[in-house]
């Protein structure tokens, strides 16, 4: 049995089309059923849902196969377990945002940058923030949130947030404005290196299906 850790939302849907062409469909649809372990239509494949940010923990200690993780879950998970545990052939192109920083209209991120000042920032992405700002040589204090980000700036819990960017939509809505790209974001295949080795053959034909279907830059 091979199993594959997927995310339900934007992951699930870009992944389906690599899967297809693999010749693996889904028997059920995730956002119609509660089943959180889904058939496909090969006895020998099946897909858990499972949080995003579990994904990569599912496969490295074998709950999973395999997975379709984001980088930014997957640099966050890395530095909690010293990036070890994980093989990542393929850069899957999909579900592609930014990590960046925003900040409301009115502050002058340049300026507080420049000058070395303390700023606060809020973030679920803590490890990736500490790097981004330490190469810059700027101080922070780091607060970890785990959603409705744009909340901080506007409520002075925090000067600037970094977070994922897609249209840059969420922010406008709330008055923020983008001010800083960290990295591209896009979605990995990660691999159990121990399931490679006893499941060579069948995991390796999924990963060279998966190549083969890439999406065109």
């Amino acid at each position: 049995m091979i199993t594959l850790a997927l995310s339900k939302g934007r992951i699930f849907d870009e992944t389906m089309p690599l899967l297809a062409a693999a010749g693996i469909t889904v028997t059920e649809d995730p956002e119609t059923s509660r089943k959180l372990i889904l058939a496909t239509n090969r006895p020998e494949v099946r897909v858990v849902l499972v949080r995003a940010t579990d994904v990569p923990t599912y496969v490295q200690f074998g709950g999973a196969d395999l997975g379709v993780a984001g980088l930014d879950v997957l640099l966050e998970h890395g530095s909690e377990w010293g990036g070890a545990g994980l093989y990542q052939p393929l850069d899957l192109r999909i579900a592609k945002c930014r990590m960046s920083v925003a900040t409301r209209a009115d502050f002058d991120y340049a300026s507080a940058v420049r000058q070395g000042s303390r700023i606060r920032v809020a973030t679920k992405y803590v490890s990736v923030a500490r790097n981004h700002f330490a190469d810059k040589g700027v101080h922070v204090d780091l607060i970890k949130l785990y959603g409705s980000m744009e909340l901080a700036p506007l409520t002075g819990l925090a000067d600037a947030i970094v977070d994922l960017v897609s249209t840059g939509s969420t922010l406008r809505a709330n008055q923020l404005v983008e001010v800083e790209q960290i990295m591209p974001i896009s979605s990995r295949l990660v691999v159990n290196p121990a399931a490679l080795k006893l499941k060579r053959e069948p995991i390796r034909a999924l990963i060279d299906a998966f190549e083969r279907a890439l999406p065109q830059d």
